[in-house]
């Protein structure tokens, strides 16, 4: 059985995308960020850097439990542990891996520093939402681009379309304006969407 620490974020969403798509059992734990509970010793415990998601796998190699944090590294241990989502063969795994690490340091921070700037700062700062916001339309084109003729990021639908998948979706539900012109993007969040097992780690933790 592996333990879920999550809260409402793409971050999070990822992770139990994954454990969905990979059937791999597992308990959620609600990690309310808004109220600190991210700072709670017996979280820190789990992860140091007081951050979601993280889990706890009570059936690790070793026979001793695992405790994991940041979500690409997570994604990466869950794919390996099912044997599923991150191919073998060298050049489709490094490829896979490029993808997964495309949205753990670009798709994840632009987005997040996008949404912070256009949704959430106390004051609105031209300078932040431009930046980020063009930013953003960068990265979507990149993607655009690469799902040309693709299932997934990397070829066939892996890892790294269960981590972007969330945060691209997110966006285009307040930003829709960022899909115009980018109808393979269009096209894959309508394919991944519709996977019982993406629609129902998106909905974990149950609100």
């Amino acid at each position: 059985m592996i333990d879920l620490y999550t809260f409402f974020t793409p971050n999070g969403r990822k992770v139990s995308i994954a454990l969905e798509e990979m059937e791999l059992p597992y308990r959620t734990h609600l990690v309310d960020i808004g109220q600190g509970d991210q700072f709670k010793p017996e979280f820190t415990a789990i992860n140091p850097n007081s951050k979601i998601p993280a889990i706890v796998d009570h059936d690790a190699p070793g026979g001793e439990p695992l405790s994991l944090f940041e979500s690409g590294a997570i994604l990466i241990y869950l794919a390996e542990k099912s044997g599923r989502f991150l191919p073998e063969e060298a050049q489709a795994r490094a490829q896979t891996l490029q993808w997964l690490m495309f949205q753990m340091g670009g798709v994840g921070p632009m987005f997040g520093q996008m949404g912070h700037f256009v949704r959430f700062a106390p004051e609105q700062i031209p300078y932040g939402i431009e930046r980020y916001t063009k930013e953003s339309k960068r990265l979507m084109g990149v993607m655009n681009r690469a799902l040309q003729g693709k299932e997934g990021l990397a070829g066939a639908y892996s890892i790294a379309d269960m981590a972007t998948f969330p945060w691209v979706a997110g966006t285009a539900d307040y930003a829709p304006e960022l899909l115009t012109g980018h109808e393979h993007v269009k096209g894959w969040l309508e394919r991944v969407g519709s996977r019982p097992a993406v629609k129902r780690g998106m909905n974990v933790p149950a609100k």
